[in-house]
């Protein structure tokens, strides 16, 4: 198996670089290693300085790729590494289809999301890949009692690749303690990438997300955001005082 991808540190949150996350991943899966995977960008970090919990998963996971563009600008402009954004929903997407091309398509399951929203985005993406094996699909919003069956269904069913859609730190969270129930299995928090499969928002043009603008897209959906997207010019200033003190690769 390929070896671990190398670490670097961004405001001490560990980010793992390198030229192809869908292609590691799946040697992952062929090999049983079970794998979480964060998807990070500046609004995550700044929770992570604030939140000790979100930043131990975040620190334990095997892969934390960059999501954000301020994440990678801290990569490229103060540590000179060779990196792309690699946002989750395009990885998921590549893994879905790569899942699809296989002999015996591993097991995909779909947890996250208002009422009937990850039912829908299994159903888009089985349309775009109709080899895609779906064993199952549950909404976010459930009783103690209803968590408890799909506790017992991940379990049984044994799924390889679990997508979780709670949004940030509630995915991140969940994960860490419930992926002993599927120790072999990829675990991605995908955020909201289930409302975009499903129809319900839209994501934002490419020649937004090229020039690194995807964030004031969501804000212009989201116009509530607007107090969490004040972490982005807070973790522009603190990347550029802690690049100051500490500097390069931790592992």
């Amino acid at each position: 198996m390929s070896k671990s991808p190398k670490a670097f540190s961004v405001l001490g949150i560990p980010v793992h670089v390198m030229t192809n996350y869908p292609g590691w991943l799946l040697e992952c899966l062929q090999q049983g290693k079970g794998t979480h995977v964060v998807t990070l960008n500046a609004e995550m970090t700044m929770q992570a300085e604030r939140n000790s919990a979100l930043a131990k998963v975040i620190q334990d996971a095997e892969l934390v790729i960059p999501d954000g563009a301020g994440v990678v600008l801290y990569l490229r402009w103060l540590l000179w590494q060779k990196v792309e954004r690699c946002p989750g929903i395009e990885l998921a997407e590549t893994l879905l289809r790569e899942l699809g091309k296989q002999q015996n398509p591993a097991k995909v399951f779909f947890y996250g999301g208002a009422p009937g929203v990850a039912a829908k985005a299994a159903e888009f993406c089985q349309q775009k890949t109709p080899s895609l094996n779906v064993v199952g699909t549950h909404s976010g919003y459930h009783s103690l009692e209803e968590e408890e069956k799909l506790r017992q269904t991940l379990s049984q069913l044994q799924p390889q690749v679990i997508f979780v859609g709670l949004g940030v730190p509630r995915q991140e969270l969940w994960i860490a303690q419930h992926r002993y129930l599927c120790p072999q299995a990829i675990w991605i928090g995908v955020g909201g990438s289930f409302d975009i499969w499903s129809g319900t928002k839209n994501r934002a043009p490419a020649w937004l997300g090229n020039n690194n603008l995807e964030w004031l897209y969501r804000l212009y959906q989201e116009p509530w955001r607007w107090r969490r997207m004040l972490a982005l010019p807070e973790f522009a200033l603190k990347a550029f005082v802690y690049h100051l003190t500490a500097r390069g690769a931790i592992s």
